[in-house]
């Protein structure tokens, strides 16, 4: 296929290992996941870190500290002070935000090599206070001398106690398992799909760990102070099996929902890292590119109704600018937010129907193989930390193609906000 752009390539793509919430890296910040992911990128590929162009690192729940974390991160990763570096935030597809960029620098000729990912600490949320607090303290910075005699007036001792945050739309204030649990009564996906689904999962991550699939893909994680070696993601149930899932109650529709803690992709710290070139980069440094970005596409939904059909609104759109079909697909690397989610944009891309109502098409996208679908595992079983999800399915997708001997992967995406992303990858031989 003749490219009017230049072409940017995947050269490699790594990250640490994904942990659940409260556990290997309960102690620090997405800064320190960030840092670790781009600094076991940098080692296992011989780039000089003062060539990098760019570092653009996705988040969703922002420290103050660090509200640029991808500047920080690359810092601490050892990258020069002169390589400009910033941060960007779209929920769940923040990472692919951050790569789609990179791409779009190299494409325009303003990068020749982007460091792109993301990173998620769930162990370290901030928990803001309550508003009249927080006027309180920023009408204080102008007291003087007996001026703080007044400070509590008109404070409340509830006014006192943390806002603790919710995970809701704030547009509609459900919380996505609320809304996943919508999504999979409308289109008919029953807890029984959704539990195998979910399973499915599980005993994928736990064989791809066990034949040694992921362990090219995931760097040790040294965690301060004592520098304790993580080396594997700690969210997957080998032992997992239907009676299990089918046990566990409705997590947010009570009594009838279907989506539950066993179906539902957990909250996790983690960080990813994709190494960006143009192909001429790449090949003056005798690198050997995985794949090349050939085309991507970004969707929006309503988010009342569809907040999690992003891959169905988004695949037909990136395959079109791609010029293929979903039967040209080698390799699919769809993220997991829900088992339920996922079905549901399965469903909707074979449906005749909703292909003429919602994507003004005469025929369905089509059927996305199982054969051939996140068979090293995915977002439900080796977590989903929010801002670095994007780089994992993307490194996974290349290094999938490879081993599969396959040519075209296909990437996609949900998130908050109603936002699809999906990236068509093509293998470089």
């Amino acid at each position: 296929m003749k490219l009017n752009f230049r072409a940017a390539v995947v050269v490699d793509g790594c990250r640490i290992p994904f942990q659940r919430s409260s556990t290997g890296y309960k102690k620090l910040r997405s800064y320190d996941l960030g840092r670790m992911a781009v600094k076991a990128l940098l080692e296992r590929n011989s780039v000089d870190p003062s060539s990098i162009d760019r570092v653009i690192l996705g988040t969703v729940i922002s420290n103050l500290a660090t509200s640029n974390v991808a500047r920080e991160s690359a810092l601490g990763a050892g990258i020069p002070d002169h390589v400009p570096a910033h941060t960007v935030t779209q929920a769940c597809v923040s990472a692919n935000q951050a790569v789609t960029s990179g791409v779009d620098l190299i494409r325009a000729s303003q990068a020749e090599i982007v460091v792109a990912g993301g990173t998620e600490s769930m162990s370290d949320v901030p928990i803001p206070l309550r508003r009249p607090l927080r006027d309180k303290l920023v009408e204080a910075q102008r007291y003087k001398g007996l001026d703080w005699l007044k400070f509590l007036k008109g404070l409340r001792p509830s006014d006192f106690l943390p806002a603790v945050p919710a995970i809701s739309e704030f547009s509609t204030q459900r919380t996505m398992g609320e809304d996943c649990d919508q999504l999979a009564a409308r289109y008919g996906v029953t807890r029984q799909e959704q539990d195998e689904f979910a399973l499915r999962s599980h005993k994928l991550a736990h064989q791809a760990w066990e034949e040694g699939w992921l362990q090219q893909e995931v760097e040790a994680a040294h965690v301060p102070p004592d520098f304790e070696t993580v080396d594997k993601d700690n969210g997957i149930r080998a032992d997992s099996n239907k009676e299990k899932l089918a046990k566990l109650r409705p997590a947010f529709v009570k009594p009838y929902g279907t989506v539950t803690a066993g179906n539902s992709s957990f909250l996790t710290d983690g960080a990813a890292a994709v190494l960006l070139m143009s192909d001429e980069k790449a090949r003056s440094l005798g690198l050997q590119p995985k794949a090349f970005v050939r085309a991507y596409a970004w969707t929006a939904q309503d988010p009342y109704e569809e907040l999690l059909l992003g891959p169905a609104y988004s695949v037909p759109k990136a395959l079109d600018k791609a010029g293929v079909q979903l039967a040209d697909i080698d390799v699919f690397e769809f993220h997991e937010a829900f088992a339920g989610q996922i079905l549901a944009n399965l469903k909707c891309l074979q449906s005749d129907s909703f292909a003429a109502d919602k994507l003004n098409l005469s025929q369905a996208v089509g059927e996305v193989p199982m054969e051939r679908l996140n068979l090293w595992g995915g977002s439900l079983s080796l977590g989903h930390p929010f801002g670095a999800t994007g780089a994992r399915i993307i490194t996974t997708a290349c290094n999938r193609l490879l081993k599969e001997d396959g040519q075209l992967a296909l990437v996609a995406s949900c998130a908050a906000g109603a936002i699809g992303n999906a990236i068509v990858l093509e293998r470089i031989h």
